[in-house]
């Protein structure tokens, strides 16, 4: 059977096998890893088949040299399952072919060392469970990833269920390893739970991958953060006192693309969103193309909401301005430069830039959405949507698994230098209580006084929650799924269910039951 490869599958099945080696090389090297890794690579290199042809285009895992075990373990063991999914789906022999050709490339590495250590034997038997982490369910996790289970956390999962969700699924890594589950149903009317490492649209989790870019660039003396916005991008004719800083920190003033809610409880709409009186507009145009300029000139063509620097409004169109900042400097579309900066430095394989395609890949739960169609209330499916319409304010699709690396590489100070991540994480007053916002993150106040760096993202239907500890070293990734509606009607239990996490895994102790209002 011919299966065709995008470059990314292809770069995920390298890292992957090419990554086991180093590894299983690098625990019990002794001083050689090089040459024992040299052996591995060497049986990669007869494979036969697609994967032999994939496999000959070598990488030579230049950018895993030097790295600690525990950082290719992070990178290499989340790609080895990801290829086997991405196999399983395509093409079950090549799968086989793939764990087959592993297998005998780490053995050969292993054996090639003078004494295999136990960590080296740890680390066969970690890449062995990672190859047989792909299963019948289309691409979950084994639930209880540490070998044990919490009973804490289902519970908390199962409650939040039971307040009127169809699904939740939770990763937590702390002090007693990671864990992972789900609960509720993929989809209605099903008894499969929601896969625990599904695909989920992520929201504006968005901005803090979208903000880490624009901090990279600024990190190569490329883009000043203080600079006028309007140096950059001189097509818009924006306000020369907003500056790059402001964008990412939602302080420009600008309108808002997607609508405004002012305080005196007045709406300014923009383009038609799933809530309010343009909820049966979105649905019925639901796959439309909108391009980031457009989107642009749209708020541009509204009432600035203050002078720039002067308050704090959330604003969608600050980061469709940072994507087009991305673009214009590097000269390469945005979902190119975050593959080649963050998403394969990372290994971040089951993270997507989708731009406006409404697919959304495999495993996955279905997202809901009900409202009424000749007078009479109905309920689609809408997981298949053009996410366009928010842009770059909330457009990535991501997995609970790479959200884990990627906010615990960041806080970890893997993907920004320490100055520029203190940058980030200095926040000002938002109005929110106990949460202010820094360049792409909210700096929250948890229920003990503790401080957790977070950033969330809500879409139609669904919300992704992504929370670390200012080392990176505790993190919480959960996804809520709910029928959805224009009156937003579940937005309390949303509130509580979050709440509820939080203080589950940051506070030491539960919150008070999640209840629907």
């Amino acid at each position: 059977m011919t299966i065709i490869l995008s470059d990314q599958d292809k770069s995920t099945l390298r890292i992957a096998a090419y990554g086991a080696v180093t590894l299983v090389a690098a625990a019990g090297a002794a001083g050689k890893p090089h040459k024992i890794a040299t052996a591995g690579s060497i049986a990669l290199g007869s494979a036969t088949g697609l994967i032999g042809h994939v496999l000959a285009d070598h990488p030579g895992s230049k950018d895993l040299a030097g790295r600690s075990v525990a950082e290719i373990a992070d990178r290499v063991l989340p790609a080895l399952t990801s290829a086997m999914n991405l196999l399983k789906r395509r093409d079950p022999a090549e799968a086989g072919n793939f764990r087959a050709t592993v297998l005998i490339a780490v053995e050969t590495a292993r054996t090639r060392q003078d004494r295999p250590s136990p960590a080296t034997a740890e680390m066969v038997r970690k890449v062995t469970e990672a190859l047989d982490a792909a299963g019948a369910d289309r691409g979950a996790v084994p639930e209880t990833a540490a070998g044990r289970d919490r009973p804490e956390l289902r519970k908390t999962i199962e409650e939040v269920v039971d307040a009127g969700f169809v699904g939740v699924s939770l990763r937590v890594h702390d002090e007693r390893g990671e864990w992972a589950g789900s609960a509720g149903v993929a989809e209605l009317g099903g008894t499969a739970k929601p896969p625990v490492n599904g695909h989920v649209r992520i929201g504006s989790n968005t901005k803090t991958f979208t903000a880490t870019l624009v901090l990279q660039l600024v990190a190569e003396g490329r883009i000043e953060l203080d600079a006028p916005a309007a140096g950059y991008l001189p097509e818009f004719g924006l306000d020369r006192r907003i500056t790059v800083r402001m964008l990412l920190q939602h302080t420009s003033g600008l309108f808002n693309f997607t609508g405004e809610v002012y305080d005196d409880g007045s709406i300014a709409p923009g383009i038609p969103v799933p809530y309010g009186t343009t909820g049966k507009e979105w649905v019925d145009n639901r796959f439309k193309t909108y391009k980031p300029e457009e989107l642009v000139r749209l708020a541009l063509s509204k009432p600035a909401r203050f002078e720039p620097g002067t308050g704090w409004s959330y604003s969608n169109t600050n980061y469709v301005l940072a994507r087009l900042l991305i673009e214009k400097l590097t000269g390469r579309a945005l979902a190119e430069e975050m593959r080649q900066r963050i998403l394969e430095p990372l290994g971040l394989s089951g993270t997507v830039v989708p731009d406006a395609s409404p697919e959304i890949p495999e495993p996955h739960a279905r997202i809901y959405y009900r409202h009424e169609e000749d007078g009479r209330r109905q309920t689609i499916d809408v997981t298949r949507h053009n996410p366009s319409w928010v842009s770059t304010g909330g457009d990535m699709i991501s997995t609970s698994q790479d959200l884990h690396t990627f906010i615990s590489a960041l806080l970890g100070g893997r993907l920004l230098p320490p100055w520029l991540l203190a940058e980030m994480c200095t926040a000002r007053a938002t109005g929110l209580p106990d949460m202010d916002y820094g360049l792409g993150v909210f700096v929250q106040k948890t229920d003990r006084g503790g401080t957790v760096i977070t950033h969330n993202g809500g879409t139609v239907g669904s919300m992704t929650l992504m929370y670390g500890t200012p080392d990176g070293g505790k993190t919480l990734i959960a996804v809520l799924n709910w029928v959805d509606d224009a009156d937003l009607s579940i937005a309390a239990a949303v509130g509580k269910a979050r709440q509820r996490l939080v203080n589950e895994v940051f506070c030491g102790e539960p919150a008070d039951p999640v209840r629907r209002s």
